[in-house]
């Protein structure tokens, strides 16, 4: 071996050695990827692709620690052609072009294809992205991209169109813990079990934060154990080691405490304290809690505690739970509180969950009779000869924008399911429902005594041509 080659070799040997745990620990094989068996387990469409190294170009999207980059190594491993690696943070259209050249030199004169990895693929623009397209649209470039960003926002569509979208998702806590039991392995040092299930709690579904959290607390009971004159094999990395990791405090909070927190987070929502609801909802997210699991809770919490109250908190929960997904964790934190401090402040009414239990009630337990003939569809051929639609009165073509009309079954005319409160803006709907309902109202009187509609109130003219153009809204 050459001298140079000698001193290449043992520099590659002592950055392997210095390489960090999560780099050390890349798999080497498909087997040893952890978390991902929707692509890559026995029989997927990912590995069989990899497997026969008839991989087309692919997106793979995902959070960050989820296995994009150990994907693409494993591919560069086990494919026949090239192999070329890109971060679109630093690359730059000149870059892509120089791929592009070697490509179809290394095409013409050994005949081999080339792929190309490009990490963080959502950092590129638009013309940088575009001078990809050549490559990919001929087959001259097998692309595949990786990123933590939704690739339908931040990839443009013909780029997108010619790849295959692979979807990785966050490692569940048996992947993680696996993760740890292979970066203790490695390190050669052990962990008390509470440690373990704080690391994986606080991981995020994040495999890379695993171990990096996992590679310091290890520094710290090893240098422990060292002071103590014992060798690092004796270390034994404790919870207190991974709070120092962490840099954040260990909450109880196992199975009884996830189901408490939250119970108690809801009712103070409900009970419309904002200063206990923010409490909660800071201890959820300290321990770790999935974020889209409190957005779900303060979306049903809108209808089934406020509802008709402030039907503007439905917006706002609706409004959090999509940033949980477009932002993610840290920054989502700040919408979940934004929703919570506002539905805890909002007037409340169960009106909707009482109404809708109360007529799912009566259509289980009672007959619900049929559909009044005028409500029924009425738009087809022959409907008219069955009577359906025949004397339905169009709301819009009234001057009030409704008129008094039988909309329930025979069965359960007169039956009232939702029983509004006077709380906020369910007041005002109370009221207008309450005067189009009251018998001593003129309008109601004058339609129930068969008065004929002012003129140029939007009735029937005798030419029916009015009539014509409701028949077409029934």
């Amino acid at each position: 071996m050459a001298s140079g080659d000698l001193f290449s070799h043992a520099a590659g040997e002592q950055l392997s050695r210095r390489a960090p745990l999560a780099a050390r620990l890349r798999p080497q094989r498909l087997d040893d990827v952890v978390g991902q068996q929707h692509l890559l387990g026995p029989g997927r469409p990912l590995r069989a692709l990899i497997e026969a190294d008839r991989l087309s170009s692919v997106v793979l999207w995902g959070p960050p620690g989820t296995g994009k980059t150990s994907v693409a190594q494993l591919i560069a491993l086990h494919t026949a052609k090239a192999f070329e690696q890109l971060s679109a943070v630093s690359a730059s259209v000149r870059d892509v072009r120089d791929v592009l050249e070697r490509a179809t030199e290394r095409l013409g004169q050994q005949g081999a294809g080339t792929i190309l990895f490009l990490d963080e693929v959502h950092r590129f623009n638009k013309s940088q992205q575009d001078a990809l397209l050549p490559g990919v649209e001929s087959g001259l470039l097998v692309l595949i991209g990786a990123t933590t960003e939704n690739p339908f926002f931040e990839l443009n569509p013909p780029l997108l169109s010619r790849s295959t979208l692979f979807r990785l998702e966050p490692l569940d806590d048996d992947a993680l813990r696996l993760l740890v039991e292979r970066g203790l392995a490695m390190e050669g040092v052990t962990a008390d079990p509470a440690a373990v299930t704080l690391l994986v709690d606080r991981s995020g579904g994040d495999g890379r934060h695993v171990l990096t959290s996992l590679e310091v607390a290890v520094a710290l009971a090893v240098r422990r154990e060292a002071a103590n004159g014992a060798p690092a094999a004796a270390a034994v990395v404790g919870e207190a080691d991974v709070e120092d990791a962490l840099g954040t405090k260990a909450l109880r909070y196992g199975r009884d405490e996830h189901f408490d927190v939250v119970s108690a987070f809801i009712k103070s929502v409900r009970g419309s304290d904002p200063d206990a609801a923010v409490h909660y909802l800071a201890r959820m997210l300290e321990a770790g809690e999935d974020a889209r699991f409190i957005a779900r809770r303060l979306v049903i919490l809108a209808s089934e505690d406020i509802g008709m109250a402030d039907s503007q908190s439905l917006v706002v929960a609706d409004a959090a739970a999509r940033a949980v997904e477009f932002v993610g964790l840290p920054e989502a934190q700040l919408n979940l509180a934004h929703a919570t401090v506002h539905l805890a402040c909002a007037p409340k009414s169960n009106s909707v969950t009482t109404a809708l239990a109360e007529a799912r009630g009566d259509v289980r337990d009672h007959p619900v009779g049929e559909v009044p003939p005028q409500l029924r569809d009425g738009h087809y051929r022959g409907a008219a000869r069955l009577g359906h639609g025949v004397g339905y009165e169009y709301p819009h073509d009234d001057p009030r924008g409704w008129v008094p009309a039988q909309y329930l079954p025979d069965e359960l005319e007169g039956r009232r399911y939702w029983r509004p409160t006077q709380h906020g803006d369910e007041a005002a709907a109370a009221d207008a429902l309450a005067q189009r309902r009251s018998t001593d109202h003129p309008l109601v009187r004058r339609h129930r005594d068969g008065a004929q509609p002012d003129a140029g109130d939007g009735s029937a003219t005798p030419d029916g041509s009015d009539q014509a153009q409701r028949d077409g809204r029934r």
